[in-house]
């Protein structure tokens, strides 16, 4: 039991999404080559919930969508959401920025094209650029060898604030088709993406201050129930000294 225990105590925890019952199962059986009983895989699952639930381990399976998901405890989440909120503040390096605007204004386009214009390697920064959700892949050109396309993605326009890829900066002469290396094309990706840049630090400062207007009015919140509790509670020993003490008649 512990051996089946062990797979899917790995399946959980490599799984991105929360895993049902039924695909551990599909899983196992293919690995072991025989239909593994979904009533042993539910015991399984019972002893995971139940070895997670100790205060030693930081993180519990949670039950949720169908499914099983490993997940921290809410007693850690100050410590994470630090984390979660400084690696938001790491700001693209330059070479990101200009090939993060170099696909932006010539999607789909292919790394070749990207390091025609840029003149050097671009396979670092694309990468970093697919990391981070920025850019993704958009299919293949009809070209020689069928190369990958590029192009910007939903939360490219979320980190940059903007609703459109119509809000973003047109530099004049920049949609010409010429993308050969030269002063000309390389003044103008570099001015894209420090406008880009500019861009970048305006929408991380706005949410900065909007998460932090967040934290104050959660705090203030806070402070007012419990000055409101303390209220309350005062009330109540005040009318229970009244009651254990009630006023004589007068003689």
């Amino acid at each position: 039991m512990d051996f089946l225990q062990h797979h899917i105590e790995s399946l959980i925890f490599c799984s991105p999404d929360p895993i049902k019952a039924e695909d551990i199962r599909t899983c196992l059986s293919e690995m072991f080559e025989a239909e593994v009983p979904i009533e042993d895989i539910q015991a399984s699952l019972e002893n995971l919930l139940q070895k997670y639930e100790d205060d030693n381990y930081p993180f519990k399976v949670f039950s949720m969508g169908g499914g099983y998901q490993f997940l921290t405890k809410p007693a850690y989440q100050s410590s994470i959401s630090i984390l979660l909120k400084q690696k938001s503040k790491k700001r693209l390096s330059t070479s990101a920025l200009e090939t993060c605007a170099i696909i932006a204004y010539k999607q789909p386009i292919t790394k070749h094209q990207i390091e025609q214009i840029r003149g050097v390697n671009c396979d670092y920064a694309i990468q970093k650029l697919l990391e981070k959700e920025l850019v993704e892949i958009q299919g293949k050109s009809d070209g020689v060898g069928r190369p990958i396309l590029y192009g910007t993605t939903a939360k490219f326009m979320e980190y940059f604030g903007i609703n459109s890829l119509k809000d973003l900066p047109m530099p004049k002469d920049f949609s010409k088709d010429e993308n050969e290396i030269g002063d000309e094309v390389e003044k103008e990706h570099e001015i894209i993406a420090a406008e880009l840049e500019e861009m970048e630090f305006k929408a991380q400062d706005s949410n900065s201050t909007e998460t932090q207007n967040k934290e104050n009015n959660t705090q203030d919140t806070f402070r007012d129930f419990s000055s409101q509790a303390n209220s309350n509670s005062q009330s109540e020993e005040d009318f229970s000294s009244e009651s254990q003490n009630p006023l004589e008649p007068e003689q």
